[in-house]
Formats: structure tokens, C-alpha cells, sequence
């Protein structure tokens, strides 16, 4: 009967989430580029190969940082919300606001992702391809067939202003996303809502 893993696996399981707990901190501080597997290594109280015999490379750790961030995202039960809707992405923003390393760990890498030669370029590509195939589907829905809208735009402007509040939001504290964000939600239904 398949369950959680046992002995030595379980280790290896433990050990693996401590050094993804330890890289997550250190990527967001330091970014991709700036951080080094010594640091997430001290942070563990193991060596750098000790790293390196769980992920083969620092490449290798942060990808498995941005899966892990994707499957904990994956997991989380959003109730009466489809991703893609306004609610979706308050809830998102809320988290944000909670847990500032994540979206700072997001931002940054991010940022460096836009060089080509980035390990994590192609998966930021894909990732925001994939958040603007969502929100272009759910206003899709929202402006109930009107073809004078142009939702691929109006979907990338959406992702935008999430990614910039957040950014706001970490270099002060006092910028009210959830307020912004709300005042965007209404502007869009009174402009775009179907008649």
C-alpha cells in the first residue's frame, strides 16, 4: 500500500525539503544568479556535496524551487474560485501579502529570467503564458461574447498590475494591494461587463 516514504527514503524525503526550505530563502534574497549553494548548504548544516547528491546542480535546485512553489500553488483548495477570476487573483494577492519571501523569490527570478541563457527562462515563459491563457479565458466569459475587446491584451494588463503591486507591496509595506487590485476589478465590470 503506497504511503508517506520509510526509512532511508524518508530521510532523503526530509533532508530534500529542508534544502528546498533553505534554497527558497536564499533564492529570494540573493536571486538565481546570486545565490550560492555554500550559503543554502550552511543554512542545512551539511556541505555543498551534500547538496549536490540531492540536486545535481544549482540549476537543478532551483527548478525543483519553482516545482515545488508549483505544486504547493497546485494544492491549495480555492472554494467557489476558478484561476483566471477576480477572486483567484485576490486570493493570490492575499498570500502574497502573507508570505512576502515567496513573491519576492518570484519577482526576482523573474526578472533575471528574462535573459534567454537563464535556467529558469523557459519556465517563466510558460508560466505567464499559461496565466494569460487563464485570465484571457475568464474574461472571455465576463464580456459574454462582445467582439469589440481585445482579452489577450486586457488579460496581460491584469497579470501586469498583480505582478506590480507585488512588487510595490514589497518595497512598502503600506501599499494596499488588495484596495488597488479592487478598484482595477471594478473599473474592468464597468467597463467591459456585458450589457
Amino acid at each position: 500500500m503506497p504511503g508517506a516514504p520509510r526509512g532511508p527514503y524518508a530521510k532523503t524525503a526530509a533532508q530534500r525539503d529542508r534544502i528546498l526550505d533553505a534554497a527558497m530563502q536564499v533564492f529570494a534574497r540573493s536571486g538565481g544568479r546570486g545565490a550560492s549553494l555554500r550559503e543554502v548548504a550552511e543554512r542545512v548544516g551539511m556541505s555543498e556535496a551534500g547538496v549536490l547528491h540531492h540536486f545535481g546542480s544549482k540549476r537543478e535546485l532551483l527548478l525543483a524551487v519553482l516545482d515545488r512553489y508549483d505544486r504547493q500553488e497546485a494544492a491549495i483548495d480555492h472554494p467557489d474560485t476558478l484561476p483566471g477570476n477576480a477572486a483567484y487573483a485576490r486570493d493570490l494577492l492575499t498570500r502574497g501579502a502573507d508570505k512576502p519571501g515567496l513573491f519576492r523569490l518570484l519577482i526576482t527570478l523573474a526578472a533575471e529570467a528574462t535573459d534567454p541563457d537563464h535556467p529558469a527562462h523557459q519556465y517563466f515563459v510558460d508560466r505567464y503564458a499559461r496565466t494569460a491563457d487563464t485570465f484571457a479565458a475568464s474574461l472571455r466569459s465576463a464580456v459574454n461574447g462582445r467582439t469589440d475587446v481585445d482579452i489577450e491584451a486586457l488579460a496581460h494588463l491584469v497579470i501586469a498590475v498583480l505582478d506590480g503591486l507585488q512588487l510595490q507591496k514589497l518595497l512598502n509595506d503600506d501599499v494596499d494591494v488588495l484596495r488597488s487590485f479592487d478598484l482595477l476589478t471594478q473599473a474592468l465590470i464597468n467597463t467591459y461587463a456585458a450589457p
